[in-house]
């Protein structure tokens, strides 16, 4: 994914934060034992963010252990001790970059063009592994990365319906993990509308880059004066508007457990974050 789904680190307790950061290298260690040594580097922060919740909705903890770390063997770092719950994020993982590497070559051009072609064999294989293991998340990144395509190859100026193939995708994976009906609509909507949260910080993120390369930003139509101001005008009220309604779907849970931290990160962190790299 784009990593923007962060903590607020200074807020939270210590306690809090040794168990994010456990949740944090299970899931690389997970990445690294199931797709290979180089999936670690694939690790972001939203997918972090999509196993703590699987994990805040389980009844029970089975703690955690210490081990060494792969990158570090003298270091030892927390892992949990409940590893099951992790297949389902590092499966999306590598599906989502499996894929996101496919689009690059077919968009990108020149040296991007041929970066994304030599490193794909070395996902590729990581990509198909997760597939089979969970079919439903081929499908749903499948259809987004369509989706996309076809909005920017028409040359989309909508904000709104640009937005639309992540929110989805993100929403539908969300789903995925929901035990009924009821938590699943809300797990939807909480995915709905961090989905566009993502889209609208990256694409304000990449737009003065996008304009230099020639690339596609749905922020670039109708842009006047500076693009980094032009960018924040257009999409901060949204960026909050999309972290309060996810706050509101959040509130709908029954989480059992971790709800420090996720909190942390839905009131605090991406405001945090939007305000750091757009640097409002």
């Amino acid at each position: 994914m784009f990593g923007y789904i962060r903590i607020a680190k200074p807020e939270l307790k210590v306690r809090e934060y040794e168990t994010y950061k456990a949740v944090y290298c299970t899931l690389c260690r997970e990445l690294g034992k199931h797709y290979g040594f180089l999936a670690r580097f694939t690790l972001s922060y939203d997918f972090t963010f999509l196993a703590l919740l699987m994990l805040a909705l389980e009844d029970g903890c089975e703690g955690f252990e210490r081990k060494r770390c792969a990158f570090n063997p003298l270091k030892k770092c927390h892992y949990c001790k409940d590893r099951s719950r992790f297949a389902f994020p590092a499966a999306a993982a590598m599906v989502m970059i499996d894929y996101k590497i496919r689009d690059n070559i077919a968009d990108e051009k020149g040296l991007k063009k041929l970066g994304n072609r030599l490193i794909r064999p070395l996902f590729a294989r990581a990509g198909k592994k997760a597939v089979r293991q969970f079919p439903e998340v081929g499908e749903i990144v499948s259809a987004y990365i369509a989706a996309q395509n076809a909005l920017e190859t028409a040359g989309c100026t909508e904000l709104d319906r640009a937005a639309e193939p992540t929110a989805k995708m993100l929403a539908s994976l969300l789903r995925l993990i929901g035990k009924n009906e009821a938590q699943q609509r809300v797990l939807e909507r909480l995915g709905y509308c961090l989905g566009r949260y993502i889209y609208l910080i990256d694409a304000a993120c990449d737009l003065p880059d996008d304009l230099q390369t020639g690339s596609y930003n749905v922020l670039r139509y109708g842009m006047t004066g500076d693009a980094r101001a032009y960018a924040k005008e257009r999409v901060v009220p949204q960026l909050y508007f999309a972290g309060n309604e996810a706050g509101k779907a959040f509130e709908l849970l029954d989480v059992k457990k971790y709800k420090g931290i996720l909190s942390n990160i839905l009131y605090l962190g991406l405001e945090e974050t939007f305000k750091k790299e757009l640097a409002v």
